[in-house]
């Protein structure tokens, strides 16, 4: 497993990631209503709704949070400006690549607010294509490997269309191309099999390596980036060793 997908493993254990309730459920809010208005109200033919929506469920978002954000992204709802998904490029220090995942009603604020996180830890925004051309952009799946059958799970994730299968005591990790993220949610639901993770991220092509203190710099700019309101998600091409992630895990 990955050193950025051992450190989200470490990050739910500790309940660190998300922290804030109030800061989970506006997320989680805007994840539904950005659903709902791509594919419909529908949780049975519309999949990026239901993930998003099971995973409220789980956080115990209220129900009626649940609906507001629906009906928001359907329209229904106009109390509230609407909501776009932008994906930002930038360089933390030491010139790490950075892939920027929001969704936000204000572009403004979103972009300020970035651009005085990277500032302030000694990176910078940079222009479109300058970072993305970096990372590929897959289908991911993390599965706790605790009393699952691997074999059985690779069975169902090739046959959905899956590019990479790995695990390790912990974590069964799926990689595919994006257009096989349904099929593969199907297929795992169908088999009642749980996902801890499912969504869509950005793999670096190739990582790049620092000394554990410089590693720990940069980790502290990305959280910082990650507690702002607009960001769902933050990629790196940073490579995590395992001394900084022993470092990360008792801090």
């Amino acid at each position: 497993m990955s050193g950025h997908s051992k450190w989200s493993t470490i990050k739910r254990k500790k309940g660190a990631a998300d922290a804030k309730r109030g800061q989970l459920f506006t997320r989680l809010a805007r994840e539904i209503s950005i659903a709902a208005r791509e594919g419909g109200s529908d949780l049975e033919s519309n999949f990026k709704l239901r993930l998003s929506v099971d995973r409220a469920r789980k956080e115990n978002m209220p129900k009626d949070n649940i609906e507001r954000a629906i009906k928001r992204g359907t329209g229904e709802d106009k109390s509230e400006g609407e909501i776009e998904r932008i994906s930002y490029e930038g360089y933390a220090s030491n010139g790490i690549a950075l892939m920027i995942d929001c969704l936000t009603e204000n572009r403004n604020r979103t972009v300020a607010e970035l651009r005085h996180t990277l500032t302030h830890g000694g990176g910078n925004m940079a222009e479109v294509g300058s970072v993305s051309w970096q990372f590929r952009h897959v289908a991911y799946f993390a599965i706790d490997a605790a009393g699952k059958d691997f074999d059985k799970i690779f069975e169902l994730a090739v046959e959905g269309g899956a590019d990479d299968i790995t695990s390790d005591e912990e974590t069964i990790e799926i990689f595919a191309q994006i257009e096989a993220f349904k099929t593969l949610s199907d297929q795992l639901k169908s088999a009642g099999i749980e996902a801890e993770e499912a969504n869509l991220q950005y793999l670096p092509k190739q990582e790049v390596s620092l000394e554990t203190e410089k590693t720990l710099k940069v980790m502290r700019i990305i959280e910082e980036l990650e507690e702002l309101d607009d960001v769902q998600a933050v990629f790196s091409n940073l490579n995590i060793s395992e001394d900084a992630l022993k470092e990360l895990e008792v801090a």
